[in-house]
């Protein structure tokens, strides 16, 4: 197991939850692309930019394992709702490549309703 890549993962969200934007930016691999239930983005710049105005917090549960690959399970607090969500993050070369993450939209999409 790449125990390294576990401390980046966690140092990454750590960086996000302190609001230390550009410490969450030196994570990234410059060709970062995220995969998400309500879209993609590619380029670390630009999904650091939408982090700022987002401003998520995270609570993690979980974390798993496979070589490069660290998997988490974790709360996000997203405009005030937690919602459960699963982030699979790739690391490549001390960076991360690449993040792919899961959890059902429908209690942002409902106004109002919980």
């Amino acid at each position: 197991m790449d125990h390294k890549a576990k401390a980046l993962v966690l140092r990454f969200i750590d960086q996000l939850n302190n609001e230390h934007f550009s410490g969450a930016q030196d994570c990234l691999h410059d060709g970062f692309v995220f995969e998400g239930v309500l879209g993609r983005r590619e380029g670390a710049a630009v999904y650091i930019r939408e982090m700022e105005q987002m401003k998520l917090k995270y609570q993690v549960l979980q974390s798993f394992e496979a070589g490069t690959d660290i998997s988490l399970w974790y709360m996000i607090n997203m405009g005030g709702k937690r919602i459960p969500a699963s982030g699979w993050y790739h690391t490549d070369a001390g960076k991360i490549r690449s993040l792919k993450v899961v959890f059902d939209p429908r209690p942002l999409l409902d106004s109002g309703k919980e």
